[in-house]
């Protein structure tokens, strides 16, 4: 409830400027109505040919516009003169709307069509469509994603560890990866930022940001689309938006989407089959154009994804040595299959479970237009469920090996819970709450444009495994039994002699919650003087950042020899790890980022950019680590949880290129970088254990890289596109416990040298009931490194190069009734069938090389029917 206040603040201060509107127009000199004659809202007739220097509408309800009129086609007339330039490009990267080409950043923009064209259904299908940007699922989380743009993100997903790339949803900020891999109901635009965002948005991107942007209501009239797509392993898709106007004010939007698709690695345990998902969505939306000046937009969106973890496949036996698991090794090893192939099926131990994930939001914003500036206030409320089910085990199904949760019945489980241990499915809860305050504008005659604001988040989140469960269990080889004996006290391993059938077990019981507080105020301003014929911009951004970061955390965990003694069952408990008795742990920060941009304009359609841009990453804890401090006994790296890590910190040059040739039939976009990091956060496995980590700040590295996009209008018909991205990307210093430069073990693990897609789109025939249209694409990503536990083990994670042909035929705007048109179409991806990893682990006792494979050939066909 206490949040409430600051939510009912916020909509209080705009709505009051609203009330005095009449005021302020007689003192500005205008009247109340002035913005009618060329709204687009209000006039539903009114689509600009061209942007305007500088605007102020809603920046989701600009449309995107040619840059040469047609005339409106009718269904009895032929179809209009096709374009003979590209088409503008609206963004809205620097918190106001803007032409592509007049933004000095490096961005990636995809329209509706682009969107639908390509298949884009959500975050998960980005990472093939843009250079220099890699998308991984999470190993035992496949809805969590793990985000890298040029090299930089996060290989763990804890919730006291921030996503260096953010995600913003219609201006709001998602701060946890998990439950990113689902479709969105209703995309209008999609914008992948990349590099740095440190002023404008300054909550963790020091890698980039993505915008992901929905269609809004409209009160131009009654309009619906509905799509329905069929594909190959029992693939459906349905979805369905509304546009509903009450009267010239008010209009709601609701958009429903459900789907279904088996996955491509059978269960041949119990269970359900891997890989196997149903997912449903709802979004409603309600516009209400509360005044000429005044807009309120409210969302509330639902989505649910059910869904079964895909099974590591392992590669290669283990060689290396796998700390305490050597006891258990060959046991493990003699229990799972191999192979340099995906395979067709495999088999869990236990039954395999389903995993689900549960998303509902609320989000308000408020638009107040007082030209020459503009007043909106984002306020937004998020919660989060998500369950977790993973099998880690080595896939021949054997009840005897096992890596899981599910229930465990045997004498360990007698001892140490009074009888058999229950199935339980990790639970991952967060909330969050997000208030931001902009004003935008213009002064001086439109030479000086600025953004100014206020940012204020919080968010509850709970990990909760909070029962004592099966972690792991396994029957010991004969020829360990001496080791195991060895290692043990004298009087331990006596008994364990004694022992019949010996096994290891061991049990967790997990709990860590957090609660998080940022604020933020930023502005950024850009000055375009009168001197040489207003070509050159100067822009500078500023923005202090508060952090405060708790976490406490429970964990217990516990290893047991059992077997028989006399027919009877029994239990040794062997020493347990480090307990955390719910620790408190707690930690402020602050940081100032500065940005400074120099952009000039060599002509009408070509400008170049310079530019120096600083970003930070919040500090925060690591719940993997196994010691509560620096005095914990055995600790060797003098840092244990409580200590944490603090923020990091990247100082970023850029100089750029957006032009546009051949009276704007080629566009040319490019830039190089060179980013410094510094107290780079570094995560890394322990060795000899399967799952505990260290961070700490260790690092200094440097990335520079050229990235460059090209598009072509080859003929009036047939459009070329070319995206290249060039990553040169170095940790420099990490230093060890003892002082050591280690850099050569922390490579980026997620950095391809290069990466381009290439597509052609290609309109092969146009007539008055229609078009016949082609869409294909070529994406290749270079060998990426992954992460290094010692020298020996390099490449043991690495994903080598890999390029995917993606294609799609498409009968598009026929006829269907007076309004109303229809599409068909016909897709593949992945046309060649190429087997290529998507996600390589190299710590399971059973396996030193252990992958998740990458989505197979799929095809379907789409039916898309629009009313207008």
């Amino acid at each position: 409830m206490r949040r409430w206040p600051i939510f009912w603040m916020g909509t209080a201060l705009i709505l009051c400027a609203s009330a005095h509107a009449q005021d302020l127009d007689a003192l500005l000199g205008e009247p109340l109505n002035a913005s009618s004659e060329s709204s687009t809202d209000s006039n539903p007739d009114a689509a600009p040919a061209s942007l305007p220097a500088s605007t102020n509408a809603p920046l989701d309800s600009v449309p995107v516009a040619p840059l040469t009129d047609a005339p409106e086609a009718t269904s009895d007339a032929p179809p209009p003169p096709r374009s003979a330039a590209l088409e503008e490009i609206i963004v809205t990267a620097e918190r106001r709307v803007a032409s592509l080409q007049d933004t000095p950043i490096s961005i990636e923009a995809f329209s509706a069509e682009k969107i639908e064209q390509i298949g884009i259904q959500g975050v998960q299908d980005l990472g093939v469509s843009v250079p220099s940007m890699t998308i991984e699922p999470f190993p035992t989380h496949n809805a969590t994603l793990r985000i890298f743009i040029r090299g930089v993100g996060i290989n763990d997903a804890q919730l006291t560890q921030d996503p260096a790339v953010g995600v913003y949803v219609d201006g709001v900020y998602i701060a946890r990866s998990v439950g990113l891999a689902m479709d969105i109901a209703d995309l209008e635009r999609i914008e992948v930022l990349r590099g740095p965002q440190g002023t404008l948005y300054g909550r963790n991107t020091t890698g980039g940001a993505v915008n992901l942007i929905t269609r809004r209501p409209s009160v131009d009239g009654f309009a619906m689309t509905h799509k329905l797509t069929l594909g190959n392993r029992n693939y459906w898709l349905g979805r369905s938006s509304i546009n509903v106007p009450v009267g010239d004010t008010l209009a709601f939007k609701l958009a429903l989407l459900g789907s279904t698709r088996d996955g491509y690695v059978d269960n041949t345990g119990e269970g359900g089959n891997f890989g196997d998902r149903k997912e449903t969505g709802l979004r409603f939306d309600a516009r209400w154009l509360a005044t000429e000046r005044l807009t309120a937009d409210y969302a509330y969106d639902r989505s649910r994804s059910e869904y079964y973890n895909y099974m590591f496949q392992a590669v290669l036996p283990p060689n290396s040595d796998k700390g305490d698991a050597e006891l258990f090794k060959p046991y493990a090893q003699a229990n799972t299959i191999y192979s340099h192939r995906r395979l067709d099926a495999l088999a869990s131990g236990a039954p395999m479970e389903a995993s689900g994930t549960t998303i509902h939001g609320h989000a308000l914003t408020l638009t107040l237009d007082l030209e020459p500036f503009e007043l909106k206030y984002i306020g937004a409320f998020r919660e989060l469920d998500d369950k977790q089910y993973a099998d880690l085990a080595g896939g021949t199904g054997s009840p005897d090996y096992r890596l899981d949760s599910n229930a465990y019945d045997g004498p360990a489980a007698t001892v140490a819970n009074g009888g058999p241990t229950p199935l339980v499915i990790p639970t991952v809860t967060q909330q969050q709450w997000s208030h931001e305050l902009q004003l935008s504008g213009h002064l001086f005659d439109e030479q000086l444009d600025y953004v100014m604001g206020a940012y204020l988040f919080s968010e509850h989140g709970r990990e909760d495994r909070h029962r004592l469960n099966h972690q792991f269990s396994t029957a010991i080889e004969p020829a360990q039994i001496g080791a195991l004996v060895a290692a043990l006290p004298a009087d331990l391993g006596n008994q364990l002699l004694t022992l019949a059938g010996p096994r290891l077990v061991n049990f967790v019981d997990l709990d860590w919650t957090i609660d998080n507080r940022a604020s933020a105020l930023f502005s950024q301003a850009t000055w375009t003087p009168d001197a040489l014929d207003q070509r050159l911009h100067l822009t500078v951004g500023y923005r202090h950042s508060e952090d405060e970061r708790k976490a406490v955390k429970f964990r217990v965990s516990d290893t047991y020899v059992e077997g028989q003694v006399a027919g009877i069952g029994t239990a040794i408990p062997l020493s347990s790890a480090e307990k955390f008795d719910n620790v408190p742990a707690r930690k402020r920060f602050s940081d100032d980022a500065f940005a400074y941009v120099l952009a000039y304009d060599l002509s009408d359609s070509v400008n170049i950019y310079g530019k120096s841009v600083e970003a930070y990453k919040s500090g925060g804890f690591n719940v993997r680590d196994p010691n509560i401090d620096a005095n914990s006994q055995g600790n060797t790296y003098g840092f244990g949880f409580v200590d944490g890590f603090a923020p990091e910190h990247v100082q970023s040059y850029e100089l750029g290129l957006k032009s546009e040739w051949l009276e704007r039939r080629l566009r040319i976009n490019a830039d190089v970088f060179d980013s410094a990091y510094r107290d780079m956060q570094i995560n890394f496995l322990i060795p000899g254990t399967i799952s505990d980590t260290k961070t700490e700040n260790a690092g200094r590295a440097r990335m520079r890289g050229l990235e460059l996009d090209t598009t072509w209008l080859a003929t009036s018909a047939l459009i070329l596109s070319a995206n290249y991205a060039y990553l040169d990307a170095r940790v420099e210093e990490v230093r060890d416990a003892d002082g050591n430069n280690v850099a050569e073990l922390y490579p980026f693990t997620s950095a391809p040298r290069y990466s381009f897609v290439v597509a052609a789109d290609w309109t092969m025939l146009e007539r008055d009931w229609g078009a016949l249209r082609a869409y294909a694409t070529y994406n290749y990503i270079d060998e990426r490194e992954g992460t290094v536990i010692t020298e020996e083990r390099r490449g043991l994670t690495s994903i080598p190069a890999y390029g995917l042909f993606n294609a799609r035929l498409s009968a598009t705007d026929l006829h269907a009734g007076n309004r109303g048109t229809l599409d068909i179409a016909v897709w593949g991806r992945n046309l060649a069938d190429k087997v290529y990893p998507i996600a390589a682990i190299d710590n399971l006792p059973q396996a030193d090389r252990a992958v998740i494979w990458g989505e197979p050939r799929s095809f379907g066909l789409d039916l898309i029917y629009r009313y207008r």
